[in-house]
């Protein structure tokens, strides 16, 4: 047989293999949002209504937008059997270091705004790389790493705040007021008894979108998976196994550097403190959303899914009065279930081969 036709072939099995992992990814996907539907009815039903109302869906959606953000990275990371516990210490000093900055140039408006977001992505991507080189260059394990990264971030928020937050000026607050609390379609929702769509919020789908496309429809995404998979045989695919590890590992921090921004904006300050175990809650959203801990496995939609499901269950826990520390407690009850249910399923699976 002709080398062209074992290419053909081989190629066909790809796109077999891969049309088949798209539609189990949609029918997972699908499966997230009849149980989130379900949750929702519920949680609706045991709130007296009060948990359907557009006031409330609104908070619900602004309180996931920045842990989806920082999910989302995550995501990419774990897909490639990584862990990045540094992403909550880079929320603090992406808002320590954007505060710092915007106060000092002398830009105005959506001009500080950009030049701002350019510092944060650069940060965040320098961070993430800082991150990577050990795991590709030396092989060690990510956890140790990012562990390092985590305490060093934090202790650069500290020392470049002093200790404290950074307020903004009064010319940077101007600047970033209405990324941090301003709404869109105002006028158009008002009828609704809804002051608009926040802008954290249209952040947080812009981030979704775009990096769902990078992750389920291009060449990286389908390295991506590939590594996860089985890194040695993508290594003898010709995949450049460093190179993609270490994007991923920008990509998770440059994002919760954007993170760190649009909290500093939405309070208008950076402080060390933010962040604090962020890192916990973006691991817990990807888990829910069914990303597999082993590599492999993962969406980013199924990603905002879980962060959803996890910002739905915090709040109706909140509207029926259960205090923090239970909220805890069943956080950590839904993470571990999503857990035996994955590895359920792929015990299921293995025995049907």
């Amino acid at each position: 047989m002709a080398q062209a036709e074992v290419e053909a072939k081989l190629a066909d099995r790809a796109d077999v293999a891969l049309q088949r992992a798209r539609r189990a990814a949609l029918l997972r996907s699908g499966g997230a949002l009849v149980a989130l539907l379900v949750v929702v009815v519920i949680v609706d039903y045991l709130t007296h209504g009060d948990f359907l109302t557009a006031g409330n869906i609104t908070n619900v959606l602004r309180q996931i937008t920045y842990n989806t953000i920082l999910a989302v990275g995550q995501t990419f990371v774990i897909i490639t059997a990584g862990i990045d516990l540094s992403v909550g210490s880079l929320v603090a000093l992406a808002g320590v270091v954007c505060a710092l900055f915007a106060n000092a140039v002398p830009l105005h408006g959506d001009l500080l705004l950009v030049a701002t977001l350019v510092i944060a992505l650069a940060l965040g991507a320098f961070a993430g790389f800082v991150n990577a080189v050990p795991v590709v260059k030396l092989g060690l394990p990510p956890f140790i790493t990012t562990l390092a990264m985590m305490q060093i971030a934090r202790g650069f928020a500290y020392i470049f705040s002093s200790g404290r937050p950074v307020a903004l000026s009064d010319n940077a607050g101007n600047a970033f007021a209405n990324t941090g609390i301003g709404y869109v379609l105002s006028g158009l929702l008002a009828p609704l008894r809804l002051p608009g769509i926040p802008i954290a919020v249209i952040w947080m789908a812009i981030v979704v979108v775009v990096f769902a496309v990078l992750l389920s429809r291009t060449r990286f995404g389908r390295y991506v998976y590939a590594i996860g998979g089985n890194e040695e045989a993508a290594r003898l695919a010709g995949v450049s196994v460093g190179l993609v590890k270490t994007a991923v590992y920008m990509i998770s921090g440059a994002l919760a550097a954007v993170g760190g921004m649009l909290l500093m904006a939405r309070f208008s300050s950076g402080s060390p403190q933010t962040g604090t175990g962020f890192e916990l809650n973006a691991i817990a959203a990807v888990v829910v959303g069914g990303t597999s801990l082993m590599g492999g496995r993962g969406t980013v939609v199924g990603t905002f899914f879980g962060a959803l499901l996890i910002g739905v269950l915090n709040n109706v826990m909140n509207l029926i009065g259960i205090e923090s520390y239970t909220q805890q407690i069943v956080l950590g009850v839904v993470i571990v279930t999503a857990v035996i249910i994955d590895e359920l399923r792929k015990r299921y699976l293995a025995a049907r081969r």
